[in-house]
């Protein structure tokens, strides 16, 4: 393999994207001549591995829903908030947006927001295989589990909640701050004071 795009695999965690390889100077017809002969595999448009790498689920459904944020149950798990490995992947989107992967109902759960708050409380994290990925972080998180808490595993969401309570760092200033956003203020000082 060109040392070149093994260079740009390295620095990918294993993954290269073709636009990151033709700015580097790598044609397409190497990457495709690459992937004939098994040394990268192509898994979606645009998104080659290396094929001795684990393929990244979190990065590649990512790449492939740009405005995809990881949250709910799947953003728990990124946070540490639970250890309970998603069956599915919870991502929000906002209203309107549409994506080949909403056809996907066993591997993939979407929920809608207004766009105004669809950005609010990203963050990036390193997937379980090392490459960043958007997810909502954990206030945003908290609260979107608490209002949506009848759709989702209620001792999860419990659990959860607990969890977040015992850590030190958290930014209570902020979680209230985006309760009063979603409507849920009174909500989360009910369970701030129970489990506090």
């Amino acid at each position: 393999m060109q040392t070149l795009i093994k260079q740009l695999l390295t620095e990918g965690n294993g993954v290269i994207k073709a636009s990151d390889a033709r700015l580097a100077g790598v044609k397409n017809k190497e990457l495709q001549r690459l992937t004939e002969s098994g040394e990268l595999e192509r898994i979606s448009h645009g998104l080659y591995i290396d094929s001795e790498h684990m393929e990244d689920e979190y990065f590649i459904v990512q790449y492939r829903c740009k405005k995809g944020v990881y949250s709910y149950e799947t953003a728990l798990f990124l946070h540490d908030l639970s250890d309970r490995t998603p069956l599915r992947l919870m991502l929000t989107i906002p209203n309107g947006y549409n994506t080949r992967l909403l056809n996907n109902k066993n591997n993939y759960q979407f929920f809608y927001c207004k766009s105004e708050v669809h950005e609010v409380g990203i963050t990036t994290v390193k997937s379980p295989f090392g490459h960043d990925i958007c997810v909502y972080n954990k206030e945003r998180t908290i609260c979107d589990c608490i209002k949506k808490k009848e759709k989702l595993d209620s001792s999860l969401v419990l659990d959860a909640v607990k969890r977040y309570m015992s850590q030190s760092g958290n930014d209570y200033a902020l979680l209230l701050q985006y309760a009063q956003m979603l409507n849920i203020r009174d909500t989360v000082r009910q369970y701030m004071e129970v489990l506090g």
